[in-house]
């Protein structure tokens, strides 16, 4: 009784006013808090004017979408190769997107999308801003934060639609992606659970850092084809080229910092997964999601969610380990289904957050959605 009356003596105001565990959460992430409080802060001031809001609501996405979106693409790579400095890895991810957006800067003529804003909805840079678009991607700051897969095509672009249209493509396009790669995965690991990933044992062969370097970069490349429009969003879809170094340089120095982070908390969504720190597992990982992005990315200029296509990739292949082989590599299929439901409900909550974001700023986007559900 005395400790626990002592306790409470020692105790500030504030600490007896707020639960312990929420209380501790706050001392803990106060850095954080902070700064989230000054983003929204900055947002507020720069919104009422153009040329301002567009350059912070890209600093705000550039970073937000790449660490939230990490865990697709260097994910795997960042988990196999912990034991290499992290600037090594930088520079080689880093000049592979230089590269990626100065091809598209000019074979498109100032288009760093690869063409992935044309598609209806999407086409015309915006001349001014509300304050949830410049906003937008704070709240994406805090769902990685929260360790959530959320998808940044939905949370992004969702804010930025003129029609309806534009946001139920995107949906289709991903849902349908997801099903592809869960099918993809599924497929895949049942075939090699048994005949290659069991023979993963012992120290990889020197081919395999090559190879997965090489497929890693490959992947990267694909992925900012497709999702550079996330960020490209803000800004004219015709870049100048002082414009364009502010776009390449500002995203190349925030992929050092999440370099220099290891992922950052979002990591742990890849590091739970079944052997992905084992360089082999990992390149096969990279490969397959590759194959499916240039897949998506030809059929249609569409934008897509690669966030649903990476983790249905990855419930497919626990899946299907954990059918051929749950006892030595695989979870158990109860702790398979519960981690795929965790990871695709967070997907489901971004998306919800989404459309309440989009159907805030756009009244004609409002009506159209309201109308398709029969309101």
């Amino acid at each position: 009784m005395s400790d626990s009356s002592s306790n409470s003596n020692s105790q500030s105001p504030i600490e007896r006013l707020i639960p312990t565990g929420f209380y501790d959460v706050i001392k803990q992430e106060r850095i954080f808090i902070g700064l989230i409080g000054l983003f929204f802060f900055i947002a507020g001031v720069a919104f009422p004017y153009a040329e301002l809001a567009m350059w912070v609501g890209f600093a705000f996405a550039g970073y937000s979408a790449i660490a939230n979106d990490s865990i697709q693409t260097i994910g795997t790579f960042l988990a196999s190769n912990m034991d290499k400095k992290w600037w090594v890895l930088w520079l080689w991810i880093g000049g592979i997107f230089l590269i990626t957006v100065s091809a598209s800067f000019y074979i498109y003529d100032g288009d760093v999308t690869y063409q992935r804003l044309t598609s209806k909805g999407f086409a015309e840079a915006p001349t001014d801003f509300s304050f949830l678009q410049v906003a937008a991607p704070i709240f994406l700051l805090i769902l990685t934060r929260m360790r959530m897969p959320v998808s940044t095509t939905f949370l992004l672009l969702s804010c930025f639609a003129t029609s309806a249209e534009g946001i139920t493509s995107v949906l289709g396009k991903s849902l349908q992606g997801y099903g592809i790669a869960l099918m993809a995965g599924l497929v895949v690991w049942l075939i090699v659970t048994n005949t290659i990933e069991k023979k993963f044992k012992g120290e990889p062969g020197k081919i395999w850092l090559p190879l997965q370097w090489i497929i890693s970069g490959t992947l990267w490349a694909v992925w900012v084809m497709q999702d550079a429009a996330n960020i490209a969003v803000y800004l004219p879809r015709s870049l100048e080229f002082n414009q364009f170094l502010g776009f390449s340089l500002f995203i190349f120095f925030g992929l050092g910092l999440l370099f220099y982070l290891r992922g950052d908390r979002i990591q742990e969504i890849v590091t739970e997964k079944s052997r992905v720190t084992d360089i082999r597992s990992a390149t096969i990982i990279d490969f397959v999601y590759a194959i499916l992005l240039v897949y998506k990315l030809t059929i249609s200029t569409v934008p897509m969610s690669t966030t649903w296509v990476f983790l249905g990739l990855l419930a497919g292949r626990e899946l299907g380990m954990s059918i051929m082989d749950g006892k030595e590599h695989g979870r158990p299929m109860g702790k398979v289904f519960k981690m795929a439901f965790k990871d695709l409900s967070y997907a489901l909550i971004g998306l919800a957050v989404s459309i309440i974001l989009a159907i805030s700023i756009n009244d004609q986007v409002r009506r159209e959605l309201l109308q398709m559900i029969g309101y």
